[in-house]
Parts: structure tokens; C-alpha cells; sequence
């Protein structure tokens, strides 16, 4: 019997979307064919997959006109193609998917990695927003398959629309073939570490200057992202270039061996809109496979996680003064420590891709 085809549709970095490496791969371990559909990007990594990837070179790459433009060259690509299962993934996809699942009569399932109409870059944009907020009105009701990375969107969704959205978290391969590699920081200080995107409202600025409040520990910084520039800025004109460190953009592949050296991992997301607010970003579940004990901002999902785990402390707000404090006391409780590390071992095993995965089995039957 041949093996059924999975068209999976993204709009980000092929090369750096682990959660889209994840289910690919995954469907490929039940023996699905799967094909991967992105853009070109600049700086993109080119990279070797189990899995197909298709990349088209747009145009157009952001605003309106790149939505516009990826929809319709992806509808028409799904019009001359055939697959049983088209895998969307968030809202940018949909349409194209939606309405091409339709014509072909392939079953669509939705991977929600957010609360897309409610992200930080929509707040105080009215009409942008509101153009988002009609999308998911017209299309999430009418999705039989779907799924989102935590609790507190599929109930936002379930309120809204009712249509009973899964969830299945962005957590890491607990047996993953990591990339052996000796690494270093650019310090010899205990370290807290921060990796991800560098977009707004990831808590970077307050917990530089947390750093004038704390002794022997410095901030290490992975990643890239829109406000790169202004935060080596903002830590020029703090003064603080000897205490923060950025290393810029490292693979996937061989991060792990970059995030096992830090003392501390920060997750101090501030609430930017419900986006944020509901959000478990990966780096929490990093943190907690690298036995990084986490200093962590008071959101439901990510506060959730570290209370029923008991993996890190919480800042009562964003000041440089409360996320100085915990860090302080943190360190200085060596016993505190050793009890989180110990807390991490047996909730990784919990909190891994091996188990969250199996999930995926009642979306996709071969």
C-alpha cells in the first residue's frame, strides 16, 4: 500500500522551525511521505532533512503584499499536486491551505503555533489586528483538525468558536542525536542565558540592568531578530558591554552543547498581548532538558510549568530590582539549586517530544 502524502505549509525559516522539523520528522517515523513548503530568506541555512523542502523565492517578503503573494502561489501549487493531508501552520497559511484542501478533497489539519491575531506586533495596529481577528473568525470554526502549543490558547480558541482544539506542546527530543562539540562562553563568570528570537518583549533591557544589582554573573545572549542592533545599543549606553555577551545565531544542531554551560535561563516574556501572555516558549523546555534552573516572568502557561515542576522562580514584575532580587537569593541557596536540577531530571522525561508526539496520532492515519 503507498504511503500517504503530507503537504506541510510554513512561512518562516525552514531551517530554524524545530517544531516543523519535529512533526515532519515524526510523520515520517509512521511512514508518511512528507513535503515541506517555505520561502527563501535571507541569511537562510541551507540544510539536509529526511523529508522533502520545497523553497520559493518571493517578491515580496513582508507586510500585506508577502501574505498576498505566498497564498496565491501556494493555493496554485496545491492545485497541480495531490496530497491526502495539508498540515497549515498558523494563520498566514490558511487561506491558501483551506481552500485548496477543499478543492482536492485533502484532509487539512491546523498546527496553531500562537495566538496569531493577538501577538505583540498587532498591538496598536487596529486594522492590521482586526484584518487577523476576520481570518480566524471565517476559517477556525470550519476546521474539523487542529491543534495549538498550549492550554490556555485552545481554551481561548474553545470559547470563541468551540472547536475543541488539541494541544501539543513545542518540547524537546528527550533522545535526540545531539552534535557533540566543545563550545565556550566569552566569560568565565556564572551565566544567565537567554536564546531566541531578539524581538520585543522578551525582558533583555530589564534584566541588563538587573545585571548592576547582581555580582559574579553575567548575561549570555543567543539569537537574532528585529531588535538586535538596539540592544547592543541599549547595552553600549549602559555600559555593560564587559557583562553581556552576544554570540548571534547558532544551528540548532549544536546549541544544546551552548546551552548546558549556563547557570541560569531566563524566560521573562512580558505580557505584550494574549499572544504572550498564553505563550510556552521553547526555550522554557530548553532550560529545563539542559538543567537550567529558570528565572521566569508571571505568565499562566510558563508559571504552570514551573510550579507543578518546581524548575525555577518567578519575578513578582519586570523591574531590575524584583528580577535581581530572585536571581540573588537564587544563587545564593545552594541547596534551592541542587533541588531544581534534580526536579529537571525527572521532568524532562515528562516533558519531551517522545511522549508530546504520540499526540499527533489521531490528526494524521496512514
Amino acid at each position: 500500500m503507498k504511503n500517504k502524502k503530507v503537504f506541510v505549509a510554513v512561512t518562516n525559516d525552514i531551517s530554524t522551525d524545530y517544531r516543523v522539523r519535529k512533526v515532519s520528522n515524526y510523520l515520517i517515523s509512521k511512514n508518511f511521505s512528507v513535503d515541506v513548503y517555505g520561502r527563501v530568506l535571507p541569511n537562510t541555512i541551507e540544510v539536509q532533512r529526511e523529508y522533502a523542502i520545497i523553497r520559493k523565492k518571493h517578491l515580496f517578503n513582508n507586510n500585506f503584499l508577502f501574505y498576498a503573494e505566498y497564498n496565491i502561489r501556494l493555493f496554485f501549487f496545491l492545485l497541480v499536486t495531490k496530497y491526502d493531508y495539508i498540515l497549515a501552520n498558523d494563520l498566514d497559511t490558511l487561506p491558501a491551505c483551506f481552500f485548496a484542501s477543499k478543492i482536492k478533497k485533502a484532509s487539512l489539519v491546523y498546527d496553531s503555533h500562537e495566538l496569531f491575531s493577538e501577538g505583540p506586533e498587532l498591538q496598536g495596529r487596529a486594522f492590521v489586528q482586526s484584518f487577523w481577528r476576520k481570518l480566524e473568525d471565517f476559517f477556525l470554526p470550519k476546521i474539523n483538525k487542529s491543534y495549538t502549543v498550549s492550554k490556555s490558547i485552545s481554551e481561548f480558541y474553545g470559547k470563541k468558536y468551540q472547536n475543541n482544539m488539541g494541544v501539543v506542546k513545542n518540547v524537546p527530543e528527550l533522545k535526540n542525536n545531539k552534535t557533540a562539540v566543545t563550545v565556550e562562553f566569552p566569560t568565565k563568570k556564572k551565566t544567565i542565558l537567554y536564546q531566541g528570537v531578539l524581538n520585543p518583549g522578551r525582558g533583555i533591557k530589564p534584566m541588563v540592568l538587573a545585571l548592576k544589582l547582581i555580582k559574579n554573573l553575567d548575561l549570555v545572549i543567543i539569537g537574532y531578530g528585529k531588535v538586535e542592533e538596539e540592544l547592543k545599543q541599549f547595552v553600549v549606553d549602559q555600559k555593560m558591554e564587559g557583562r553581556v555577551h552576544f554570540l548571534g545565531r547558532i544551528d540548532r544542531d549544536i546549541l544544546f552543547n551552548y546551552t548546558k554551560l549556563a547557570t541560569l535561563g531566563m524566560v521573562l516574556e512580558e505580557p505584550l498581548g494574549l499572544s504572550f501572555t498564553y505563550s510556552l516558549p521553547n526555550k522554557l523546555f530548553d532550560y529545563i532538558h539542559a538543567e537550567l534552573p529558570i528565572i521566569a516572568g508571571n505568565m499562566p502557561e510558563i508559571t504552570r510549568i514551573i510550579v507543578k515542576h518546581d524548575v525555577g522562580v518567578i519575578v513578582e514584575d519586570y523591574t531590575p530590582q524584583s528580577i535581581a532580587k530572585q536571581i540573588n537569593e537564587l544563587l545564593a541557596d545552594s541547596e534551592r539549586l541542587q533541588k531544581i536540577k534534580n526536579n529537571q531530571k525527572l521532568a524532562k522525561e515528562l516533558l519531551c517530544w517522545e511522549v508530546e508526539s504520540q499526540k499527533l496520532n489521531q490528526y494524521f492515519k496512514n
